[in-house]
């Protein structure tokens, strides 16, 4: 593999990858901090409602089980920490291409291009081994630390 193979097909592709992770996870974080935030502020209004609402209590209790519904699914699926350590991967991966480019330390000598591939691969090896290593403590039923 080339250069210009590598810059656009490995190296451009990963930052792709692990910036769509990224938003995907920062989405799904938002969304269900949003429904637990919602629907905590809603549930004194409407308690404070008593019997004015139908179905009052049963509102509640509902809003009740989203929000825990929510919580269990952020701490499950890890979307907080996901979206921390996709989004710092692919800054890392932008910031040693840029120092490529522009052929600023490490990238200022006659080898540049494999001392790129190794720096590159570092950091996509670490990333999956962290995921590995969450993935076998989440089926041991421990959680991710």
């Amino acid at each position: 593999m080339n250069e210009q193979e590598y810059l656009s097909e490995r190296l451009e592709n990963q930052i792709e990858w692990y910036g769509n992770k990224s938003k995907h996870n920062q989405i799904w974080f938002k969304r269900l901090r949003f429904s637990e935030i919602i629907s905590a502020a809603l549930i004194p209004f409407l308690s404070g409602m008593g019997d004015k609402i139908p179905y009052g209590t049963w509102i509640v209790g509902g809003l009740g089980v989203l929000i825990a519904v929510s919580a269990a699914t952020s701490s499950l699926f890890k979307f907080h920490e996901n979206w921390i350590q996709y989004r710092t991967t692919v800054e890392h991966l932008k910031h040693e291409k840029f120092y490529y480019l522009t052929g600023i330390k490490p990238y200022d000598t006659e080898d540049k291009f494999s001392v790129l591939v190794e720096r590159i691969e570092g950091l996509i090896s670490k990333e999956n081994s962290l995921w590995t290593q969450s993935i076998k403590q989440i089926s041991k039923g421990g959680e991710k630390k």
